[in-house]
């Protein structure tokens, strides 16, 4: 044998070695490609919605900057991921984007925090509850069943209402690549978005906007005895403010009450609303007995500070003390007040009303309804 012989001979027995190896790193690379392609599918054999709520975004975020919707509607269309839109009454704005807004709300919204949050899709949103209490009885395991009372339901509508902003930018920062459009709607929508219905989660009339914790009706009388919807409340036993302390009295007294007038049930989740005054006002107080002050600075971060053993949640659309008003509620809110948001934020782009600035006006529905009015009580500054 040549040595060209022995060469080619070598050679050919290298290629088979090394196509061998080739071919099994192509099988797995393949291997890697399907499981991931496979992953990007849903059971029913259609694309995950990862890819196309990213081209919906950047469908949205074309729009936002040039006013360009090629395309935008039939994104929207097919990712299902708006209530739906149309050229003249804006665009949904893209899930990923809306998120953000309501992480931005929760963050900003004392009563979006404390309350429960029920996303809707329908305009026409019911909830059934109980009045009364459940009809029941006790029986032996062959006595026969009497008829027990007709539970007593009522039907509870949320005040609903279409809260909007309308932030601005000039078209030359629109322009600019390195303007981040998306956090300048995300921040512009949920900061007016929060100073709105912020205002009305407390004092709304729920005349097309949402009804506020503190015009419901009020009274002393207790739970059982109590009309459904109308809020017990305490009161603080001065007529501007609280009570002097003394060596049998504190101001605090009043807290006390409005504490155990929450039935126990109620009371594990609970907490104090108030604004930033009031809270100045009553960390100062202390017990009677042994002159320890009720309030409880929190030393670990995360851990919140405790007036009376329950958390303070402070927002500033609450009242100030001052006569009649309710500067405090306490209570479970998650089982006693109702947030619902209608599913969606829709964007209309506005580059003509007022040039050179582009607005961005944009929508959502949100409203509430108090759904268990023995959950929560008030406090109001009135003498004993």
């Amino acid at each position: 044998m040549s040595i060209t012989d022995e060469v080619m001979t070598a050679f050919d027995q290298f290629k088979a070695v090394h196509t061998s190896k080739l071919d099994e790193i192509q099988s797995r690379i393949d291997g890697i490609e399907g499981a991931k392609n496979r992953a990007a599918f849903g059971a029913g054999g259609s694309f995950s919605g990862n890819a196309e709520q990213e081209a919906h975004k950047g469908a949205f975020l074309a729009f936002a900057r040039k006013g360009i919707d090629s395309g935008l509607r039939d994104l929207e269309i097919q990712a299902s991921m708006s209530t739906g839109s149309d050229p003249d009454g804006g665009y949904g704005v893209p899930t990923v984007i809306d998120s953000e807004i309501e992480k931005l709300l929760l963050d900003l919204s004392p009563m979006r925090q404390i309350c429960k949050v029920i996303p809707v899709s329908t305009p026409d949103y019911k909830k059934l509850v109980n009045t009364g209490g459940l009809a029941s009885g006790w029986v032996g395991e062959t006595q026969a069943r009497p008829e027990t009372d007709t539970p007593q339901l009522a039907i509870l509508t949320p005040f609903m209402g279409e809260i909007y902003a309308n932030p601005a930018a000039t078209q030359q920062s629109l322009d600019d690549m390195s303007f981040d459009v998306e956090s300048f709607l995300q921040e512009g929508i949920a900061d007016e978005f929060a100073d709105q219905e912020g205002a009305a989660f407390i004092t709304g009339d729920g005349i097309l906007k949402p009804k506020g914790l503190l015009t419901y009706p009020t009274a002393t009388t207790a739970d059982a005895t109590r009309p459904f919807g109308t809020l017990q409340y305490f009161k603080s036993g001065d007529a501007s403010g609280f009570v002097t302390a003394s060596a049998t009295v504190s101001p605090a007294d009043c807290l006390i009450s409005l504490i155990y007038g929450v039935r126990k049930a109620y009371r594990k989740g609970s907490v104090f609303l108030m604004n930033s005054n009031t809270l100045s006002v009553i960390s100062k107080f202390k017990d009677a007995v042994n002159g320890l002050p009720i309030w409880r600075q929190s030393l670990t971060e995360g851990q919140p500070s405790t007036l009376l053993g329950y958390p303070v949640e402070e927002d500033e659309n609450m009242p100030d003390i001052g006569a009649n008003a309710f500067p405090i509620a306490f209570g479970n809110f998650k089982r006693g007040f109702t947030i619902v948001d209608r599913m969606g934020t829709r964007v209309l782009r506005d580059a003509f009303t007022n040039k050179p600035y582009v607005h961005f006006y944009s929508t959502r529905r949100v409203g509430t309804f108090l759904n268990n009015s023995q959950a929560i009580k008030l406090l109001k500054i009135e003498a004993a």
